[in-house]
C-alpha cells in the first residue's frame, strides 16, 4: 500500500524543465578537437549561447565537400569580423578515424580559412552522437551521410534552427541566417517563427 501511495505522489509532481534544460539537451556534450589542437565540448563551448553554422564534410571527399568548403570561404569573407565574434562557423567531420587534427588543419589551410572558423573531429562514438542529433544514421559510412548536402543555421538561445542545401549561394545562405537572427525581418516583413525539431 504505501508503494502504491509513493507511486501516486511521483506522478502529481510535474516534471519541470527549464528552457535551457531543454536546450541542453538537444545536442550531445561530447569531447572534440578542433584543427587549431583544442579540446572543446560540443554543447558547451560550441553550440550554448551562439549563432552558429555547421556543415559535415570529411578531407577524402572529392565532389560536395570541396564545393562547400569554397561557398563557406566566400560567407566567412562576407560576414568579415563577425566570424568568431557574433557568429560561429563549424565543420564537423564524418569521417573522424582518418580526419586528424592535422589532417583537418592541412584542409583548412588549403582553402586560407581565417579565424573564426573550427573544424571538428572526435572519437568515432562522440562524432556518431552528435550524427544521431541531427538527424543522420551514425551507420553508414562517411561518403552515405546525408549531412553531406546540408548547411545547418542556429541561433541556440532562441531554439531557432534551419538546414539550407550545400549548393546554396553565399548571398542565399546568409540571407537565411539574417531572417532567423533576433532582428531579422523577412522579405514579406514578418518576423520569423521559431523553429522546433
Amino acid at each position: 500500500m504505501a508503494r502504491i501511495e509513493a507511486l501516486h505522489h511521483s506522478l502529481e509532481k510535474p516534471v519541470i524543465h527549464t528552457a535551457a534544460d531543454r536546450r541542453r539537451s538537444r545536442f550531445p556534450n561530447v569531447p572534440l578537437h578542433t584543427h587549431e589542437h583544442q579540446e572543446v565540448r560540443f554543447y558547451d563551448d560550441l553550440i550554448k549561447g551562439k549563432t552558429v553554422l555547421i556543415n559535415f564534410m570529411y578531407t577524402a571527399c572529392q565532389d560536395a565537400c570541396p564545393l562547400t568548403t569554397a561557398t563557406l570561404v566566400q560567407v566567412q569573407k562576407a560576414f568579415g569580423a563577425r566570424v568568431g565574434r557574433d557568429i560561429f562557423m563549424y565543420s564537423l567531420s564524418v569521417d573522424p578515424e582518418h580526419d586528424t587534427p592535422e589532417a583537418l588543419g592541412e584542409y583548412a589551410k588549403r582553402f586560407e580559412v581565417q579565424p573564426g572558423w573550427l573544424f571538428l573531429t572526435g572519437v568515432k562514438a562522440n562524432i556518431a552522437r552528435i550524427r544521431a542529433s541531427f538527424g543522420d544514421n551514425p551507420g553508414l559510412e562517411a561518403s552515405q551521410s546525408n549531412h553531406l548536402s546540408v548547411i545547418r543555421l542556429g541561433i541556440e538561445p532562441l531554439e531557432r534552427r534551419a538546414g539550407y542545401p550545400t549548393w546554396s549561394t553565399p548571398k542565399t545562405i546568409m540571407r537565411y541566417l539574417s531572417w532567423i537572427e533576433p532582428n531579422g525581418q523577412r522579405p514579406d516583413g514578418s518576423n520569423p517563427r521559431i523553429m522546433r525539431d
